[in-house]
Formats: C-alpha cells, sequence, structure tokens
C-alpha cells in the first residue's frame, strides 16, 4: 500500500471516533438523572453553561469575522494564499466545537454519575469515565477530520498541477494548514481564558465566603455561588479544556507536516504525523475497555484502573508505529525509518514519565502532596509557601524530561548528520507524546463531572457513602486534569520548538536572500528574547488579576445573600444562584479580551519594531519561560486542591478543623493556578508562533528593522 493510499485511513479514523463517542454518548444518557432534585440542580448546571458559552461564542465570533477580513486583505495583496483565512476559521470553529460537545455531555452525566455512585463506586467511575471518552473521541475525531479535508483539498484539487513538484506542493500545504493551527489556538486561548475566569472566580467566591466565613460544607445549597462553581466546572475545565487540547493536538501534528518539506520527506513526511494520531485514536479507544476498578475508594486503585487504559494504549502505539512509518516514508529514506520510530517512542514515553511525575507531585498518595497538607497545621501562610516550593521543584523533572527527549529525537532521526532530519523528529516525538490523547483527556476530562456530582449528591442530600465514593473520584480528577495539563505543556514545548523553526523556513520561502542572523548577540535577537521571556509573566499577571477581580464581584454578591435573605442560613429560603451566574458569566467575558489579544498582537508589535530576527528570540523566550512557568502554576495548584482533599478525608482534624480552613485558602490561591493561568500559557507560547508565521511576509516587508 503507497503512502498515497495509506492516508485515506486518516478520516476513516476520524470517523470511527466519531462514531465511538456517539455510542458513548448514548451509553451515558441511558444512566437514571436520579430523583427530581438531582434532575432539576443538573438542568440548572446546564441552562447557566449554555448561557455562558453562548455569550462567549457570540463575542469570539465577532473576533474570528474581523480576523477573517484582516486575512482575506492580505490574501488579497499576495501577502498570504487565498486558502488561509478559509483554513482559519475551520480551525476556531472545531476547536470551539469539540469543547461545546464535551460540556453538553459532561452537563448531562452529572446527576447520572451522583445517582451511579449511590449503587457503586465502580458503576460511578463508568458513568464520569464514559462521559469523558466523549471528550477525548470528540477532539481527536474532529482534529482528524480537519486535518485530512484540508489535506485532501489541497492536495488533489487546488494544488493538484503541482503533481511534478511535490516539494513545492507540500509546502504550500502546510503553510496553508498552520493558518487553521492559529484559528484554533485563538478559539482555545479564548476558551481557556474565559472558562477558566468564571470557575475559578465562582470557586474562589464559594469557598472563602462559604467554607471560611460562613463554616458551611463544600457545595451546600445555602451558599449562592454553588450552582455557579458547577456551571465553572463545565465552560472552564470541560469547555476549554476540550479547545486547548484540540489545539495542541492539531498543533503538534501541523507543525511536523511543515518540517516534513525542510527534511526531503515530502508526502511520506507529511502523512506519519496524521497515520500515527490515527493509530493513537484505534490504541486510545481499545485502552478504554481496561478502565474498570473495585468498591475501594482510594487513589491507589482508582489511579491503577485508569492507569491499565493508558499503558494498554501506549503498548499497542510502540507495536503499530514501525509499520506505519516503514510504509508511508519513501524507500530512499530507509536509513531514518528505524530513527524516527525512535523519536516516537522518546515522545510517548516523555509523555508517560511527564505524567507520572506530574501524579506524584499533585497525588494526595504520595509524599509531596501529603506533606504540604500537614504544612496547615501551622496556617494559611506555610501552606501557600510550601505549595509555591512543591510546584518550583517540580519544574526539575519535565525539563529534563522533554530536554532528554529533544536530544534523543534530535539524533536518532539523524540530526547529526542534516540538521532538518533531526528537527522532523523533534516534531514527530510531539505527536508521539500526544498520540494517546483520546483515552488521556478522557481521564482528564471526567474530573469536572465527578466534582458536579458530588455537588449534587450534597445539595440533594444523597447517604454519605456517595459523598464518599465521588470525592475519592473528583480526587483522581485532580491529579489526572494535572496530568492531562502535563501532557500539553510538554508537548506544547516541543510543538512550539517546531514551530520556530517552520517560522525560520517560512521568511526564508517569502524572501530567500534574507540573510537571518540569529546570534544571542544580536541587539534584536537579544531584546526580542528578553520579551519573550516576559510575556508568559504578563499574561499570567493578567488573567491571575481577572480573576481576583471577578471573584471579589462573588464575595460581594455572597455576602449579601448571607446578610439581606432571611431564613438562608437556616435553610428556609432559597439563594439567588442566578445573579453568580450572571456575574461570572459578565466578569469572565470582559476579562478574557486583553489577555488573549496580548499573544495576538504581540509577534506583530515585536516583528514591526525589532524584525524577523527579534521575532525568533522573542519566540524562543516565551518557550523556555512558559513552559516552566505552566509546570509550576499547574502542579501547585493541583497539590494545594489535593491537600485540601486530604484533609477533608478525615486526615489533621478534618473538615472545619484550622487545618482545613488554612488548606482551603491555598487551594484558593491554588485555583487560578491550575485551571486558569497555568493551561492557557502552553497555548500562548503556540499561538505567538502561529501567528509569527501567518504574517512572516507582512512583517518582511512593513518591519522598521530590516
Amino acid at each position: 500500500m503507497s503512502e498515497q493510499q495509506l492516508f485515506f485511513l486518516v478520516p476513516i479514523g476520524s470517523v470511527l471516533a466519531l462514531l465511538f463517542a456517539f455510542i458513548q454518548v448514548r451509553k451515558v444518557l441511558g444512566f437514571s438523572e436520579g430523583s427530581e432534585i438531582m434532575r432539576k440542580i443538573s438542568a440548572s448546571v446546564r441552562k447557566g453553561a449554555n448561557a455562558y458559552l453562548k455569550r462567549q461564542y457570540t463575542g469570539v465570533a465577532m473576533f474570528f469575522v474581523a480576523m477573517f477580513v484582516i486575512l482575506g486583505i492580505m490574501a488579497f495583496f499576495k501577502l498570504l494564499t487565498p486558502f488561509v483565512p478559509f483554513a482559519f476559521i475551520t480551525g476556531g470553529f472545531f476547536s470551539g466545537l469539540s469543547g461545546f460537545i464535551g460540556m453538553k455531555i459532561a452537563t448531562s452525566a452529572n446527576a447520572r454519575t451522583a445517582q451511579a455512585s449511590s449503587e457503586s463506586l465502580n458503576r460511578g467511575l463508568r458513568v464520569a469515565f464514559s462521559s469523558g471518552t466523549v471528550m477525548g473521541f470528540t477532539v481527536v475525531g474532529l482534529g482528524l477530520l480537519d486535518l485530512s479535508i484540508w489535506f485532501f483539498l489541497l492536495k488533489y484539487i487546488f494544488y493538484a498541477n503541482l503533481a511534478a513538484e511535490p516539494a513545492e506542493q507540500i509546502r504550500r500545504i502546510s503553510s496553508a494548514m498552520l493558518t487553521f493551527g492559529m484559528g484554533a489556538s485563538s478559539m482555545a486561548l479564548f476558551a481557556r481564558v474565559g472558562g477558566g475566569i468564571f470557575t475559578k472566580a465562582a470557586d474562589v467566591g464559594a469557598d472563602l465566603v462559604g467554607k471560611v466565613e460562613a463554616g458551611i460544607p463544600e457545595d451546600d445549597p445555602r451558599n449562592p455561588a454553588v450552582i455557579a462553581d458547577n456551571v465553572g466546572d463545565n465552560v472552564g475545565d470541560v469547555a476549554g479544556m476540550g479547545a486547548d487540547l484540540y489545539e495542541s493536538y492539531v498543533g503538534s501534528i501541523v507543525a511536523t507536516m511543515a518540517l516534513a518539506v525542510s527534511a526531503g520527506y515530502n508526502f511520506g513526511g507529511a502523512v506519519v504525523p496524521m497515520l500515527m494520531a490515527t493509530v493513537g485514536t484505534v490504541a486510545s479507544l481499545i485502552g478504554t475497555f481496561f478502565v474498570r476498578c473495585g468498591e475501594k475508594a482510594d487513589q491507589k486503585s482508582l489511579l491503577g484502573a485508569l492507569r491499565k487504559g493508558t499503558y494498554i494504549s501506549s503498548a499497542i502505539i510502540i507495536l503499530a508505529s514501525y509499520p506505519v512509518i516503514y510504509f508511508s516514508l519513501d524507500c530512499a529514506h530507509y536509513p531514518e525509518r528505524i530513527g524516527i520510530y525512535f523519536a516516537v517512542l522518546s515522545g510517548l514515553l516523555a509523555g508517560v514519565l511527564i505524567g507520572f511525575f506530574t501524579e506524584y507531585y499533585t497525588s494526595d498518595h504520595y509524599n509531596p502532596t501529603k506533606n504540604l497538607a500537614a504544612a496547615s497545621l501551622t496556617g494559611p501562610a506555610t501552606i501557600i509557601i510550601g505549595g509555591i516550593s512543591l510546584g518550583m521543584l517540580s519544574t526539575l523533572l519535565p525539563v529534563i524530561i522533554v530536554s532528554a527527549s529533544v536530544l534523543t529525537s534530535f539524533f536518532v532521526s539523524g540530526g547529526a548528520a542534516n540538521f532538518s532530519y533531526g528537527l522532523y523528529g523533534v516534531g514527530i516525538s510531539a505527536v508521539g507524546m500526544l498520540s494517546t490523547l483520546g483515552i488521556t483527556l478522557a481521564t482528564d476530562a471526567y474530573g469536572p463531572v465527578a466534582d458536579n456530582a458530588g455537588g449534587i449528591a450534597e445539595m440533594s442530600h444523597l447517604p454519605h457513602e456517595v459523598r464518599e465514593r465521588t470525592d475519592a473520584l473528583d480526587s483522581l480528577g485532580n491529579t489526572t486534569a494535572a496530568t492531562g495539563k502535563g501532557f500539553a505543556i510538554g508537548s506544547a514545548a516541543l510543538t512550539a520548538l517546531a514551530l520556530i523553526v517552520a517560522y525560520i523556513d517560512e521568511i526564508n520561502i517569502h524572501d530567500p536572500s534574507f540573510v537571518l542572523n540569529l546570534e544571542i548577540t544580536n541587539p534584536p535577537v537579544l531584546i526580542g528574547l528578553f520579551v519573550g521571556v516576559m510575556l508568559p509573566f504578563l499574561f499570567s499577571s493578567m488573567t491571575m488579576s481577572a480573576v481576583g477581580r471577578a471573584a471579589q464581584n462573588i464575595v460581594k454578591e455572597v455576602r449579601r445573600q448571607f446578610k439581606e435573605i432571611k431564613g438562608l442560613m437556616e435553610g428556609t429560603a432559597e439563594a439567588d444562584y442566578a445573579t453568580c451566574v450572571d456575574i461570572c458569566t459578565r466578569g469572565a467575558q470582559k476579562e478574557m479580551i486583553l489577555p488573549a489579544l496580548t499573544g495576538i498582537i504581540s509577534p506583530i508589535i515585536v516583528g514591526l519594531v525589532l524584525g524577523v530576527n527579534g521575532v525568533a528570540g522573542m519566540l524562543a523566550g516565551a518557550t523556555a519561560s512558559g513552559f516552566v512557568l505552566a509546570v509550576m502554576m499547574a502542579n501547585s495548584g493541583g497539590a494545594w486542591d489535593n491537600a485540601k482533599k486530604h484533609i477533608e478525608s478525615g486526615k489533621l482534624g478534618g473538615k472545619g478543623s484550622d487545618p482545613h480552613k488554612a488548606a482551603v485558602v491555598g487551594d484558593t490561591v491554588g485555583d487560578p493556578f491550575k485551571d486558569t493561568s497555568g493551561p492557557s500559557i502552553n497555548i500562548l507560547i503556540k499561538l505567538l508562533s502561529m501567528v509569527s508565521i501567518v504574517f512572516a511576509a507582512f512583517i518582511l516587508r512593513f518591519s522598521l528593522f530590516k
């Protein structure tokens, strides 16, 4: 079978993933939603989430229309190909659609998970995990569908007349497809930032006033912010995460496709990352059938259940990768085939290791989080210091792992003999890292469903053992969410490196006579490096401040209701949930604009002032600092959250104790760390590169610094 015939396995893989997602939807909806009050609470969460996304997508649509016009003008003046504006729109559409579908099933699965947990822990896990698989396989299915449609149109219709020049054909194809990566990244940044601000403003407000000031349990129906908190889990941790990982997935693939031309692999090299993703889809599908657990509600048994599915998927990819590479690449490149196979394995291994060490630093099954929980015995200050310290320490191993993966994939792919071969190997290692995304995202996305299920169990007064089961699932969800963020952040570092090379290639394509000077002593490069290092910190400051301002409004509103609504604290009056949802929605919509625009405008401004060399420095600086900062924030936040849950399980005084109150303060600091700023940084560093590539010709022509 030729590589051109193998390509048609990609759309088949996308259909298979989407069909499996549909089957899982039917499976989840077949479970009972429980009592009338459970259905009512679930409907309130669903209504709030739908209202938020409708408002968010309306606002983001205006941005996409404006960008479509700008890109269309650039295409008219031949600064871009005419397909670029349309590719940008489809990338954003599919990214948003991934998050929307995930949110719809998550808001339908929350009450069903609570009801299933009243029957058994394993049944609760199956419902929540099945809803997560809908998200996982929707993301990979839509990603492969978008990729295969554009590749087919460009290869077999629009550029078919260039068949005698395969390198030029693939160059044009990959250049156009990089733009739908920009669309996906733009949508993901708006979704992650906006959803993150919403969910953490509600969470922080509910915890500070409800748990600390009023001393009422988490998810107590007397808390006016409780519905907003549950809505936030879905719009931030599900819809935002779906758009985020869709962007990571397609970004790693199109970046590697762009490197295939300079490596001389042409059609076969461009198809390999898509085929690897298809193999990963099938492997992930098989792995989902092995996720089972017993009734022992502890981290060890639940982690073992999820690990089994992930490890089986990884083993299948190890076995299937080499045949894909062997039959896809041209025979003239036989010596590099085995090297590219090992590059895939290095990325896959790096992903597994990052996941394991993320789990080690964030799960209360291990000492770091247990020790962090013990720091609460001496108050909020020590647990905050301990959490920041833990996050900083946790960056060491991911940096070593990613560095080792880059070196390994570069040299085994033939980088010593041919620099371009090595860079292609680095790109394909990022694809390897994300090859199990179907099941990795499933283990991640089920967490917010379990969190919502716990809230519904509390608000509908289900027996205590039900809340114990949902808390066990939720605690594991914090760990798997941190693991999913680790995968996304690690792949972002590898993908960003590939995109920097793609940017340099794009400059050479537009102006072959332009001489790049990327030495660190070149002032534009050095200044660009400083600007790039600063950008993730500036971005994080904006998003953290946004959460703080929105949370202040929620705190004021919750305090007002406790004071003014007679009988609320006694449970004889009902809280005004809708006002808190509306405050979070308006705050998130307003606050997400500036951070998102910073990621889009910065490369253009730097390019116009410092030229293309300055942009290259900026991309390098943002990738280095952004990777480390994102890991630190995600792991600190995950550890704070699980330290709180460790105490709530009955350790160190349990719920309501002084250590518990200190841990709640730590968790409120960690919330925007792990769910707003941290996960958004990995989108930022790729978006910077995507925008730089798309506007390369514009910067070349109009830069003040030549």
